[in-house]
């Protein structure tokens, strides 16, 4: 998905579209709104009038386009300032626009019917100053450019907000990516820590044959495990195989005390999971269940679908299961696979993990069941 959004460099997204469309706006319900008047109150002269209203209303237009450019200045500005800012620009293009008017109706060959009626108000002082005339419409037409100040800076406003959103939502699912990506980064070096040390016994035993086998699954497991992008979910099918390709790895070193038990229902098998949430659990339970333990240990891999939650348990019945906690030697790996899925479906999942009192640790891990649809 293309996440891109416009770059305004710290200043106030392009506009210029939104503002040509309020003016049009704005002019054009006058220019209605004007001839309708005209033709109700049945003036003498409406083409005429209408001729010269054009003129006027393109003067408008033109003013309110000033308005606009004078007011990008203050795109970085806060609401207040803008609005500040609109109101005094209001004021000379009032003024402007209400010499412009009087100037096409009274003073360029000056009509009868324009005398008789004006702002509904009879006109029977044709000697009315000027000056007053003049400063009765630059009031009457400071209302009409305010009305189009406020509605553009609110609607312009709101855009900004608008996208501002939308880059932090884009930001937040970025860091949320880069999140996931560190923390399933850490299990890698850890693993194969554990598993280079086994190795390493198995060569200085001599053990060649188990340890090229080790090796041959070793690397079939980091192909497997590279190739999948950190941040993405996989099918519980494929990460239930990565995690039977690992417990081989581990099953040469312990022949004869790690058993391996996947109840799992087939219905099960595509629901969605963060790519190898489970090793680091898997890997616990090899080292503090198995690798501790003199008798054979099974590690059982369960999961069920509840309430809308898919829930995953992997128990292991070895001796010192107590000793799995923080501090105890396995903070990061548990603390790990919490983090990952509190960074993937926030409040909606978790995990639990204790020894249980027959013996033997379990860790409950739950998050929203995902599907490929």
């Amino acid at each position: 998905m293309d996440r891109a959004l416009p770059r305004s460099h710290g200043r106030w997204l392009p506009d210029w579209p939104l503002a040509l469309k309020t003016i049009l706006a704005f002019w054009l319900f006058y220019l209605v709104q004007a001839t309708l008047r005209g033709a109700i109150v049945a003036y003498e002269g409406q083409l005429e009038m209408l001729e010269r209203r054009t003129f006027v209303i393109v003067a408008g237009m033109l003013l309110t386009g000033i308005m606009y450019v004078l007011l990008r200045p203050f795109s970085a500005a806060g609401i207040r300032t803008k609005i500040i800012a609109a109101a005094i620009l209001c004021l000379p293009a009032a003024a402007a626009f209400s010499a412009f008017n009087h100037y096409m109706f009274y003073v360029y060959s000056p009509m009868d019917a324009v005398w008789i009626v004006r702002d509904n108000a009879m006109l029977t002082d044709r000697e009315k100053s000027t000056v007053a005339m003049l400063a009765d419409g630059a009031f009457s037409w400071y209302f009409f450019f305010a009305a189009w100040s406020a509605i553009y800076v609110a609607l312009s406003y709101a855009r900004q907000l608008r996208a501002a959103d939308q880059r932090a939502a884009v930001l937040a699912r970025e860091a949320q990516d880069a999140q996931l990506r560190a923390l399933r980064y850490q299990i890698n070096p850890h693993f194969l820590f554990n598993t280079l040390n086994s190795l390493s016994s198995l060569v200085l035993a001599e053990r060649t044959e188990t340890a090229e086998k080790m090796l041959m699954n070793l690397s079939a497991f980091f192909r497997a495990t590279l190739a999948a992008d950190p941040a993405a979910d996989v099918s519980l099918a494929e990460e239930i195989d990565l995690q039977k390709l690992y417990l081989e790895i581990e099953q040469i070193r312990f022949p004869d005390r790690l058993k391996v038990e996947i109840d799992v229902p087939g219905h099960l098998l595509d629901r969605r999971v963060p790519v190898l949430i489970l090793q680091p659990v898997v890997e616990n339970a090899v080292k503090y269940g198995v690798a501790r333990s003199r008798h054979p240990v099974t590690i059982n891999v369960s999961a069920y679908e509840e309430a809308g939650r898919l829930h995953i348990k992997v128990k292991d019945d070895g001796g010192d299961a107590a000793e799995i906690a923080p501090g105890g030697g396995t903070g990061v790996g548990l603390a790990n696979v919490c983090d990952r899925l509190t960074a993937r479906f926030g409040a909606g999942a978790g995990c639990l993990h204790g020894p249980d009192p027959g013996g033997g640790y379990t860790v409950h891990i739950f998050m929203p069941v995902v599907t490929d649809d």
